[in-house]
């Protein structure tokens, strides 16, 4: 059986990832993701009805169209975790496969919400959850297996494709973090078990292999957040939060710091309902009884002018708009066009990076501006990153003892990178360590 690996989306630039793998005449596709800051360029875009061609002319979703020369029928479409840069692409592109949907239970329900919301296509291929340490037989000889690892979103996996060759493993994203606040740790012993058996390929991130030393644990960013916020309990001016939505576990240590302070937490903004609600129904996550959300434009605002009304020092609005996106609530506060007027002396709080594109800087750059000139104390890198760092890749790379490494999720810089520092493995470039493109392929030699 001859194993093929594609790189349709993802291999030059951070986002929109897509990756097929073809064991024999089967092919199993990884991933459908968006790239955002794409999308932001267009502020007039609709996504939910955009056709997918013109999104792939805009470079916003993975160009599937080299799929069409790829021999073989697709048994399933896998994604690891819930991030749009990896499921957001499937209202537009999972039409075109007769294939079923496996993700996370968590991961299988924001599909479902994305699905739901597209008004172009119809998709109806059917979703399946596979928890992580089940398998699922696509067929007589592949069998898709999910290792729990952790990441900046709940209920995230490794895929490992186990074959009659050997096992790929499609490593996007991951961070081995011992001691998370969700969740259990990474599967360490299935991963070295897997390693013994034969791993033949590994597709792994490339984000953060520039990173020395390894990524701190989620603890760590909880604690510089309280660490803030308990350092002001007593102060009357108002504390605003901002974080990713996705990000449960932050948010979670956000509002039970609130909570334990005796103020009420408040998610505000659309997509911060969406991923919290979804998880806390799906009951994967319990927060403080005081929470409250709203994403609702109009709700929103009427819940500031109850925050106003009852006193801002008694409330913690944990927010979206970190990266100063259009529309998002912390953006609208800090250009005033909401009922909640900031005071000299309010604080923001930001637990959440900048995603490394120039546009995110700007947009960053122009709301802190902003937020200066009403006086607001910006306090920020009260964050940890959700994506490995050197020394997890090289943990990972001897945990498995793969024949074969490709880097992804990165530009041209990040990938070499990432060969760099496998060369410093033992792997040779173009012999077992391949920099694939947007477009390129490789047969896997055993």
């Amino acid at each position: 059986m001859d194993i093929e690996i594609t790189a349709v989306g993802g291999y030059d630039e951070v986002g929109r990832n897509m990756t097929a793998v073809r064991c024999g005449k089967e092919i199993v596709i990884f991933d459908m993701g968006l790239r955002l800051d794409q999308i932001m360029i267009h502020e007039d875009a609709e996504i939910e009805n955009m056709h997918s061609l013109d999104l792939i002319e805009m470079k916003a979703i993975p160009d599937d169209t080299i799929m069409n020369t790829v021999e073989g029928s697709v048994k399933a479409i896998v994604c690891t975790h819930g991030h749009l840069d990896h499921i957001g692409a499937i209202p537009k592109l999972a039409h075109r496969y007769n294939a079923p949907i496996i993700g996370t239970p968590y991961t299988a329900e924001l599909i479902r919400q994305q699905i739901a919301g597209e008004q172009k296509f119809g998709v109806n291929n059917k979703i399946f959850s596979l928890r992580a340490g089940q398998k699922y037989t696509l067929s007589q000889n592949v069998t898709l297996e999910f290792v729990n690892v952790q990441h900046s979103i709940i209920d995230t996996v490794m895929a490992v494709l186990h074959t009659r060759e050997g096992a790929v493993i499609y490593a996007n994203d991951f961070k081995l973090d011992r001691t998370p606040t969700i969740g259990a740790p990474p599967d360490f012993a299935r991963l070295r078990e897997i390693g013994k058996e034969g791993c033949i390929a590994l597709i792994s991130e490339s984000v953060n292999v520039s990173q020395s030393g390894k990524c701190p644990s989620e603890r760590v960013a909880g604690n510089l957040v309280r660490d803030v916020m308990t350092s002001f309990e007593d102060d009357k001016h108002g504390i605003v939060v901002s974080t990713f939505a996705s990000h449960i576990s932050r948010v979670k240590a956000i509002a039970e710091c609130a909570h334990e302070m005796g103020k009420k937490p408040v998610l505000l903004g659309r997509s911060m309902e969406k991923y919290s609600a979804a998880a806390e129904q799906m009951k994967l996550v319990g927060f403080p009884q005081t929470l409250s959300m709203f994403g609702n434009r109009r709700t929103v605002d009427r819940t500031f002018k109850r925050i106003l009304k009852s006193g801002r020092e008694n409330f913690v609005p944990i927010v979206t708009g970190n990266q100063g996106e259009p529309g998002a609530i912390l953006t609208r506060m800090a250009a005033g066009d909401t009922p909640f007027k900031f005071e000299k002396g309010d604080k923001v709080l930001y637990s959440a990076d900048v995603i490394p594109n120039p546009m995110n800087f700007g947009q960053r750059h122009n709301q802190e501006t902003r937020l200066r000139m009403r006086g607001v104390r910006i306090f920020d890198n009260l964050h940890v990153s959700g994506h490995a760092y050197r020394e997890d890749h090289y943990e990972l790379i001897h945990l498995l003892n793969p024949q074969h490494i490709i880097p992804s999720h990165g530009d041209i810089d990040m990938t070499g990178e990432y060969v760099k520092f496998a060369e410093e493995c033992g792997y040779q470039n173009n012999k077992d360590v391949h920099i694939l493109r947007n477009g390129q392929r490789i047969k896997i030699e055993r």
